[in-house]
């Protein structure tokens, strides 16, 4: 006879699997500023990227396990591209690629004996600093509208701590992202340019709303 597990003990097991493999990648931001919204992430590799674009104003953001974020992010591509090639480009919003990212997740972490080790961020740059929107997704399929920023991976509890007290309406993107570095790095320790992943989307320019943000422009956006 096979030993008896319950169901209860199962998900609890599965959920306490996916934290610790999370917990082990670095942490991740995204944060609203006045020009649009800012994603930055600890990442000393030029080659495996944590923040990528999806489609015109919408980017997408992984912490913990880069093989499985990554193919993720692939399936959001083809998601995107499929519905603006079927209906229309406008018709391709965060919202209904969150949902879709839901799914898949939760099908994963309720049928298949190992969960997937990820958190994603869906970000959507809307023409108002109101519309802007970020959702996040957990391992399990739960999708949180959250206000102003977020915060995936790592030490995901003190750096959003951190946040909470620094952040505040209408940075520029140098104050925004001096903001986001202190609370990656905390107050022991200073993350260098080179460490740092940065990428906003930018109502500023045009249909392809990403860009990413490296080299000297980091630098002297960061100051000394």
């Amino acid at each position: 006879m096979p030993f008896y597990v319950s169901p209860e003990q199962v998900m609890n097991d599965k959920a306490q699997y996916a934290r610790k493999g999370i917990a082990r990648g670095r942490s991740l931001v995204g944060m609203v500023y006045d020009e649009g919204i800012l994603l930055a992430a600890e990442n000393p590799s030029e080659v495996l990227h944590k923040i990528s674009e999806i489609y015109d104003r919408i980017a997408f953001a992984g912490a913990g396990k880069y093989s499985e974020y990554d193919s993720l992010r692939r399936q959001g591509v083809q998601f995107a591209d499929v519905r603006g090639y079927q209906y229309s480009r406008e018709d391709v919003d965060a919202r209904s690629l969150a949902n879709a990212y839901a799914q898949v997740m939760n099908h994963v972490f309720t049928t298949e004996i190992k969960p997937l080790e990820v958190e994603i961020l869906v970000a959507e740059v809307g023409h108002t600093t109101e519309t802007d929107q970020l959702f996040r997704i957990t391992f399990d399929g739960i999708v949180m509208d959250d206000d102003h920023y977020s915060v995936l991976g790592g030490e995901s509890e003190p750096v959003a701590e951190r946040l909470k007290d620094s952040w505040q309406a209408g940075l520029s993107l140098g104050d925004a992202l001096r903001t986001a570095r202190a609370a990656l790095a905390g107050p022991e320790r200073t993350i260098e340019p080179a460490s740092l992943e940065v990428a906003v989307l930018s109502r500023s320019n045009g249909r392809r709303a990403f860009r990413r943000i490296d080299g000297e422009p980091l630098a002297e956006l960061l100051g000394p």
